[in-house]
């Protein structure tokens, strides 16, 4: 949890947008239709009320900062859809409820321990404030409103965390900024040695050839 960003001079993969493989043999019409509904989905809470959205986008914003020279991925949007279509991971820890409760839960905790501590909601809270009570969280120090601090430990690391960062590294923004082209097939990839790439594949720069690898990302589909 930090407010560090990177910089868009230190990218380690300059000129590269995956979306750019949209049209060509490195992607199929399966990949086409999952990622053309990942993009399109509603940047507003359809499943969490409005309290409860702005709880979920501040710890969104400090599980994962985003840099404001771009747009940002939408992670709360993501982790709405994903409660509003009610899609599991097929498991759950027995200490918890079903997903969409334990959400709606957790996120009451938070705001119910900002309130008793601050005298303000969780989203309001400055940053360092925040970060303090999801380090309780995720340490098991932090139980409120009927949640025991077991109970909000599950919720913190097997949730917050995971959802969120799950839903960062699915979008293609997170995919250009570590140089992944997206899911293999069709193409493949047949350079598996380390420090081999297929012709298709990002360069990784250095910081003597930012500008030259620039140029040749922009190339690569």
């Amino acid at each position: 949890m930090s407010d560090t960003l990177p910089n868009p001079l230190d990218e380690r993969y300059p000129g590269y947008d995956v979306l750019d493989k949209r049209l060509t043999p490195s992607w199929n019409d399966a990949t086409r239709r999952v990622i053309d509904a990942r993009l399109a989905v509603p940047r507003e809470a359809r499943f969490l009320n409005a309290l409860e959205w702005r709880t979920l986008s501040a710890l969104c914003d400090r599980v994962m900062p985003q840099p404001t020279y771009r747009p940002p991925v939408p992670l709360a949007a993501y982790v709405d859809q994903k409660l509003l279509s009610d899609t599991r991971p097929g498991f759950r820890d027995a200490a918890l409820p079903p997903q969409r409760e334990t959400w709606k839960n957790g996120l009451a905790v938070f705001e119910a321990e900002a309130m008793a501590r601050h005298d303000q909601s969780f989203h309001a809270l400055t940053p360092s404030e925040q970060e303090a009570l999801m380090i309780e969280a995720g340490a098991g120090r932090l139980g409120h409103a009927g949640w025991s601090a077991e109970q909000m430990q599950l919720f913190f690391n097997g949730h917050v965390l995971t959802d969120i960062l799950g839903a960062y590294y699915a979008h293609p923004t997170a995919w250009s900024e570590i140089g992944f082209g997206g899911p293999a097939s069709p193409r493949g990839y047949v350079r598996m040695q380390n420090d081999r790439r297929d012709p298709w594949e990002a360069i990784e720069a250095t910081p003597e050839t930012v500008e030259k690898t620039r140029k040749e990302n922009r190339n690569v589909r």
